[in-house]
């Protein structure tokens, strides 16, 4: 489960309050005194002028409208606005989600100060050119953005006698990010951090160099596999590596689309979520090559060679992601009996911290059929096949977020998803309140009263017992549309091998 939603009011509250700020720059332009006099035409020119573009400037840019090596220009107006941005910083704060800065030229970083340099050879302002940027992509969420580190990229023209000399000089663009955060829970790590540096990485084909802040040992040989898919180059650790690194472009900040996905109509050459499955493919292929080689090896010395044996049927594998404590399927053994009885071979699940990815990868990426209760876990909804079954169980209370993060996301990817909505007996809260307490009854107005009473009552508090029989009916459809969806796939490839 994530740590904070998106509240939909607050987002509508803050487009109110950048029109209103448009209105006070128009009412405010060039007099005063505006609450007495008229505005002057050039005042209703700006005024049509910004409120235009902010209307139609995503309808602007065209695909083609990339700089002079098709890197940082895509679909979005305002990335499109930056693409020719060399000797000056160019940022996008119009998200709501992150900013993103670009900048072109002479970049030399400075760790012990957390500042970036773009030396210029002239300097078109008396001034020096400052951006300040928390490169992590839940900008509005101010408890987390207040333990990210910030940068500090700067605009000075070029001195020899002041500028720090390169250390380390790299002929390929850079990417700077924070793996801070809410790093440590898996659907933070994949929503926040791995899709967006795949949107935002993605165009340069691996030539492209991350340099990343807060950096965690751990997450490194986590995503090393992914990492390795996207950049042909070392990360570097920005903290720790005092040297002067410089670079001809860089990009400061990760874009982010929706939750858990690929909007492909804001990427430059139409890459989509099913793409970054194809990348999953590739980056644990590997890996799991190796883990099957090993166990054959292993199964072979403990057990001797029989002849003569039929191939047994096979039938579709259900994993079912399992939990301990909070929302745990308490009657998990008699739903294994009941999956099985059904036609499924059951596999049991537990993802924890230290599971090597490959291995979570291989045995849900091998599944029919995936089921598990809403929570961070059913981020690896990521690693199924297009065409696989993924049960949602949604306990009381979580409705609009197993939807939301779990739910929408894995219909984008091209799976068959199938919601299970618990009734209140089915929870543990059933009997700890009143049946006509509002957490029973009422549970939005619960949610209402804010994160951290919906975490202790409805994520932290709760198990569910399934009912068999009304839960049995979905897992009746999942088998059905995964043997349906087997048979399909079988007469296609035979066709194609005929």
């Amino acid at each position: 489960m994530v740590h904070h939603h998106r509240n939909p009011q607050l987002l509508r509250k803050n487009s109110e309050v950048e029109v209103e700020e448009i209105q006070t720059l128009f009412l405010d332009c060039g007099n005063s005194s505006y609450k007495k006099t008229r505005p002057n035409p050039l005042c209703l020119f700006i005024f049509a002028l910004i409120s235009c573009s902010l209307v139609f400037a995503h309808r602007l840019i065209k695909t083609e409208d990339l700089n002079d090596e098709g890197r940082f220009a895509d679909k979005d107006a305002n990335v499109a606005l930056c693409s020719t941005v060399a000797g000056r910083i160019c940022c996008d704060r119009t998200s709501t989600r992150s900013d993103v800065c670009f900048m072109k030229g002479d970049i030399r970083t400075r760790s012990p100060s957390s500042s970036i340099f773009l030396y210029s050879e002239k300097s078109n302002t008396t001034e020096t050119q400052i951006e300040k940027i928390k490169p992590y992509t839940r900008k509005w969420e101010t408890s987390v953005m207040d333990t990210i580190d910030e940068l500090r990229l700067i605009v000075k023209t070029k001195d020899t006698q002041t500028q720090s000399p390169c250390q380390v000089q790299h002929s390929v663009p850079a990417v700077f990010f924070s793996t801070g955060g809410y790093t440590g829970n898996v659907y933070h790590e994949f929503n926040d951090g791995i899709l967006p540096l795949y949107i935002t990485s993605k165009n340069f084909n691996k030539q492209v160099v991350f340099v990343i802040l807060e950096y965690h040992d751990w997450w490194i040989t986590k995503y090393g596999d992914i990492l390795s898919q996207l950049s042909n180059y070392p990360p570097i650790d920005f903290s720790k590596d005092p040297k002067t690194h410089c670079f001809s472009e860089a990009i400061v900040g990760l874009r982010i689309h929706d939750e858990l996905t690929v909007d492909s109509s804001q990427m430059p050459v139409n890459h989509s979520i099913q793409d970054f499955r194809h990348l999953l493919d590739d980056a644990y292929k590997p890996r799991i090559t190796s883990i099957i080689q090993e166990e054959e090896e292993a199964a072979a010395l403990a057990l001797p060679k029989v002849e003569g044996l039929k191939e047994m049927k096979k039938q579709p594998k259900l994993v079912i992601v399992a939990r301990n404590g909070s929302r745990e399927i308490s009657n998990q053994r008699e739903v294994v009996k009941l999956a099985e009885s059904i036609g499924f071979k059951v596999e049991i699940l537990q993802p924890t911290p230290t599971m090597e990815l490959a291995k979570i990868y291989r045995a849900i990426n091998g599944c029919n059929a995936m089921v598990g209760v809403h929570g961070a876990a059913m981020t690896h909804f990521l690693f199924m096949r297009p065409g696989s079954v993924f049960v949602q169980v949604v306990p009381l209370g979580t409705d609009w977020a197993a939807q939301t993060y779990y739910g929408e996301p894995s219909m984008k990817l091209g799976l068959k998803y199938i919601g299970y909505k618990i009734m209140d007996r089915e929870s543990s809260l059933y009997e700890e309140y009143d049946k006509e307490d509002a957490v029973l009854r009422d549970p939005e107005s619960v949610n209402a009263k804010g994160w951290q009473v919906t975490k202790r009552v409805y994520l932290d508090g709760q198990k569910v017992r399934l009912n068999l029989g009304r839960f049995g009916k979905r897992l009746l459809r999942a088998y059905r549309y995964s043997v349906s969806n087997s048979n399909s796939s079988f007469r296609r490839r035979w066709r194609q091998e005929s």
